[in-house]
């Protein structure tokens, strides 16, 4: 499996457009469905999908910064 061989790292919520760490307890309480998977951060980044803000707090705040004035 992609995920045991390290090679998806990062898995993101298709509708709140925000990615996080597998082991992230928000994200394993999101819906099968909308689930979707991301090899590396900049991946997720170009695919627009912001940190999460609890298991990527100062990714999450640097980008809420970069963003304020959107």
């Amino acid at each position: 499996m992609l995920i045991d061989c390290k090679q998806i790292t990062f898995g993101g919520n298709h509708k709140l457009k925000i990615f996080g760490t597998l082991n992230c307890s928000s994200g394993r309480r999101m819906k099968i469905a909308n689930r979707v998977f991301f090899k590396n951060e900049q991946e997720a980044s170009s695919a627009g999908y912001r940190p999460c803000g609890h298991c990527m707090r100062a990714a999450y705040q640097k980008w809420k910064l970069l963003n304020a004035d959107s």
